[in-house]
């Protein structure tokens, strides 16, 4: 057959024009810049004051922290389930090694340097993510779109805390099982990995996904390279990770949890409600599902196994929504329908306009480049009340504010409880204390506070979740009440003591209920799409009477975005 003569291209369809070469190393310096902008925001979660003084007791002392030498009631003869003491022994000590590098980095540099540490950390998780996606496309807006994909997820967990170790070895063990290179390391990681954060059993998971996907291939006669390595490498870093002070009870306490009340009563342990914004996670499972559907007959194994197994451990729990973040963004991004006409310039530059137009965003709403604690959430007044007056009588908290008194009062006093919850028993009368339950059913709140011993209560106003006053501040706050004396009150906590120091002029009781009003205000200032606070705080005035105040805090609360 004579060949055919090249066809000519048409003088009417000319080529689009290519993008200058230095946009797209502008669009990643955008992207990182927008995770940045992302990854910022002030540290928050209360759980910081703990881990801060864990690591410094722990380098003090060149031991870890056992028996707890910071809450008193940590060690009450409890069994609310079986294994309690072996769940409070993992609490204390499973992140031993992160809270000494945590420690390490706020003496050398403060919260600027704990914000940039745990901003760098998640943006390593997203580059992960892109770099996964370019080693199997090879497309660079595919990469692109799965890394700030992960980004969308990741932005809720822009918390100072040991987790962020496992968010990044997870994605790093994925990343060297995709690319089956430098594979030993991992058993270094996993040893690493397994003193820092008890989410180390996820790699175990990544491992049995990989090996899971090598067996399924041999039945099949079609052995994937290096496999034998992958068996012996995976042996060897899941038997490495006993090297901890908790050996392989990570299972066991896992599943502990579930029966704890204070663990399945926490947020992070609810079920996620991914149809409410913000809709990062909902777009990664939906998406990624959606993108393997698609692409189903060029799926490789291991692509199912794990979507299945993280989406259902998403689905689980709130703080379990980063697997999707990791693992759905890299499926979306590597399925993602294929585009097949070349991108043209103007589309390019478009994306660099997009990008930019969501960094303004991020920059207006105020949380970025908080490189600080969010001191307005802390009782740092009532701290330093305690302190210059050297008050050492037993003290009841908060259970948000447990961690931030031990590292500012500790060893002149410890704390009733903390974000760590190391007793149910005490949990539950911390409960009945707080919402000031009376002797139906149980020891009245007034019994417990007798007999814990307290004399000093450090409180504030409502959860700052769900919005509900707390009843015991509410209850102290009238006039009538004479055992304990209100003797610190400000826009962000109370002090109220059986017996005041020395020169102590007690205050009007009724200024406690002005502090719950003004902690609200701050609350909504800092949080304006979390007003439940002047819900609360209406309910409490219609259960006491005052309709005209009650009518006044509800239209307050109508009146907000929520």
């Amino acid at each position: 057959m004579p060949r055919q003569p090249a066809r000519r291209p048409s003088a009417a369809t000319p080529a689009a024009p290519a993008a200058p070469a230095w946009l797209r190393p502008l669009l990643l310096a955008l992207t990182a810049f927008l995770f940045l902008s992302w990854f910022t925001g002030e540290v928050a979660d209360t759980d910081i004051w703990l881990h801060l003084m864990t690591g410094r007791h722990t380098l003090e002392t060149r031991a870890l922290t056992i028996p707890d030498p910071f809450c008193y009631t940590s060690s009450l003869p409890s069994a609310a389930y079986p294994g309690e003491a072996t769940t409070r022994y993992f609490n204390l000590t499973h992140e031993w090694l992160a809270q000494i590098l945590m420690y390490l980095i706020h003496s050398a540099s403060g919260f600027p340097g704990l914000v940039l540490v745990r901003a760098a950390l998640l943006i390593a998780f997203c580059g992960l993510v892109g770099l996964m996606v370019w080693w199997r496309t090879g497309g660079f807006y595919r990469c692109l779109v799965a890394a700030i994909a992960a980004g969308a997820v990741a932005v809720n967990f822009q918390q100072s805390r040991p987790f962020l170790v496992t968010f990044v070895l997870l994605a790093l063990t994925m990343a060297i099982l995709e690319r089956r290179r430098w594979m030993w390391t991992l058993v270094a990681v996993f040893i690493f990995w397994a003193n820092c954060h008890g989410g180390y059993f996820l790699g175990w998971v990544m491992l049995g996904a990989y090996c899971g996907e090598a067996l399924i291939q041999r039945l099949r006669r079609r052995p994937v390279e290096g496999e034998r390595q992958l068996w012996l490498v995976a042996i060897a870093a899941f038997l490495a990770s006993a090297l901890n002070p908790n050996g392989f009870r990570v299972i066991q306490i896992m599943l502990s949890y579930r029966s704890s009340a204070i663990q399945s009563g926490n947020l992070e342990w609810q079920y996620p409600a991914f149809w409410l914004p913000p809709y990062g996670y909902a777009l990664v499972l939906l998406g990624s599902l959606a993108a393997l559907l698609i692409s189903r007959r060029k799926t490789r194994t291991v692509d199912w196994i794990l979507y299945i197994v993280f989406a259902a451990a998403s689905l689980m729990a709130v703080r379990n929504t980063i697997l999707m973040g990791l693992v759905g963004a890299v499926l979306l991004g590597a399925y993602l329908p294929t585009w097949k006409r070349a991108i043209p310039a103007a589309a390019e530059f478009a994306a660099a306009a997009l990008l930019v137009l969501a960094i303004a965003v991020a920059l207006s709403g105020g949380a970025a480049f908080q490189l600080r604690a969010a001191e307005w959430m802390l009782p740092a007044s009532a701290a330093d009340f305690l302190q210059a007056h050297n008050v050492t009588g037993r003290m009841f908290n908060t259970y948000e504010n447990g961690g931030y008194l031990v590292w500012r009062l500790w060893p002149a006093q410890r704390d009733f409880i903390d974000p760590r919850g190391l007793s149910e028993q005490a949990y539950a009368d911390y409960n009945r204390i707080l919402y000031y339950a009376d002797s139906n059913g149980g020891p009245s709140a007034g019994e417990l506070l007798a007999r814990y011993g307290i004399e000093v209560l450090v409180l504030d106003g409502f959860d700052r979740f769900s919005g509900n006053v707390h009843t015991l501040t509410a209850a102290l706050s009238d006039p009538s009440q004479a055992e304990w004396k209100l003797v610190q009150a400000d826009n962000r906590s109370v002090v109220f003591m059986r017996r005041p120091p020395p020169g102590v002029q007690p205050l009007n009781n009724l200024q406690a209920l002005q502090s719950i009003e003004t902690q609200c205000q701050q609350q909504i200032e800092h949080r304006p799409q979390q007003p439940s606070c002047a819900r609360g705080i209406a309910e409490l005035y219609t259960r006491i009477g005052q309709t005209a105040r009650a009518a006044q805090w509800m239209a307050y609360y109508e009146s907000r975005p929520h």
